[in-house]
């Protein structure tokens, strides 16, 4: 079990910013448009220039090649990016026999091509994809934005069962308060270039 740790990182408008993540903890960040959720997200994963230390247990991220960084500590964006014509080539083998049921497709999914694909089914396959890459931390950027409302309780509900099995500490990027008071162990909100908490139903 291994926890996520940043110390005084900042990136954008974001100032040193302090927070640990505990093994299987999600904690849910939130805040204006433009405040920095996503490119925080993205300078834990090492793809955005930041100062400031990040671990991930006793690994510190700029000891490590950023490539081997990223498959520990997994982004999912909100705009997933896909390289191959098949749904099926982004997955490991072990992987394309069986699609987790609280994501609504069959097996066959795995051959359909990216280009049949609506938003909505890239988003879950994305979330499929990380989790089946076997990362120690996830990093997930609004991952039900554009799912309906029984799609995204189901999907919350495997993702919080999956989390809690593995114990990945979890950064969840939300703007729904609803959703944040469902799967939130903890909730940030950006103030100005700060995290302050949020306690209960503020």
């Amino acid at each position: 079990m291994t926890d996520l740790r940043l110390e005084e990182v900042s990136v954008g408008s974001l100032e040193n910013v302090g927070l640990d993540v505990g093994a299987g903890e999600v904690v849910c960040l939130s805040g204006p448009s433009g405040s920095g959720k996503s490119r925080l997200l993205r300078a834990v994963a090492d793809l955005e220039p930041h100062q400031g230390r990040v671990f991930l247990g006793d690994t510190e991220q700029a000891s490590v090649p950023a490539h081997h960084w990223r498959k520990q500590v997994m982004l999912v964006p909100a705009d997933s990016q896909w390289w191959f014509d098949e749904v099926g080539a982004h997955f490991p083998e072990a992987c394309r026999q069986q699609v987790p049921e609280a994501l609504g497709f069959a097996p066959e999914v795995m051959h359909w091509t990216i280009s049949r694909l609506s938003s909505g089914e890239r988003q879950r396959l994305a979330l499929w994809r990380a989790l089946a890459l076997e990362p120690s931390a996830l990093l997930l950027d609004e991952p039900t934005a554009n799912l309906d409302h029984d799609l995204s309780l189901a999907v919350e509900e495997w993702l919080l069962a999956e989390i809690r099995t593995r114990q990945m500490p979890v950064l969840w990027v939300a703007h729904d308060r609803a959703q944040i008071q469902r799967v939130a162990d903890r909730h940030l909100h950006i103030v100005g270039n700060t995290l302050e908490p949020i306690h209960g139903s503020d």
